[in-house]
């Protein structure tokens, strides 16, 4: 069976959100054109990762002197702080994450791809093939905006312990950092 493609040439919309409390989120990546929406859960390192690799592209596109302008900072009218559209339905799980740039109309490219069936199912193309993909290409602003938002959605988890570094869950926390180690103890 072929793999099934969900492409966004012009988005009206791409966004990371959760759904979910803190410590126990589920982060997708969505897109959005009209009424066609299509969501693809993601781990929360691999949307970290993902706002962080764009924004060294979109530096390293900047840095070039061929006429191209890219904003140093996130054009106001860009920034979208709502929720997810809803009902969040996944479509599938990421796995792999490849991204490009397309020249011809200075839009980053994001594909994600669904992770392979393990089971050996016959429903893929076989080891390796993704059934799905979510294909989706952003300008130049709209991936700056993009960048912001999803390190920010990120970074609105649990806080951390000032000692140990872990989250700290809202019903409490256990440092793994003994009494008499930690800063300020006799």
């Amino acid at each position: 069976m072929p793999t099934l493609v969900h492409e966004f040439d012009w988005p009206d919309r791409v966004v990371v959100g959760t759904v979910g409390r803190p410590g126990e989120r589920t982060f997708y990546l969505q897109a959005r054109t009209g009424t066609r929406t299509t969501s693809v859960a993601m781990e929360k390192q691999q949307s970290a990762v993902l706002a962080e690799t764009i924004d060294e592209m979109l530096d390293e596109l900047a840095a070039q002197d061929d006429g191209l302008t890219i904003p140093a900072d996130v054009p106001p009218e860009l920034l979208d702080e709502d929720p997810l559209d809803q009902p969040v339905e996944e479509d599938f799980r990421t796995g792999a994450i490849h991204l490009g740039w397309d020249p011809r109309t200075a839009q980053v490219l994001i594909e994600a791809f669904s992770l392979d069936d393990e089971d050996g199912d016959e429903d893929t193309d076989g080891p390796g093939e993704p059934s799905e993909m979510l294909r989706v290409k952003i300008p130049v602003g709209a991936a700056r905006a993009f960048v912001r938002r999803t390190l920010a959605v990120v970074e609105a988890g649990r806080p951390t312990c000032p000692r140990c570094g872990e989250p700290i869950d809202p019903d409490g926390h256990d440092c793994a950092v003994p009494d008499d180690a930690r800063p300020g103890a006799a």
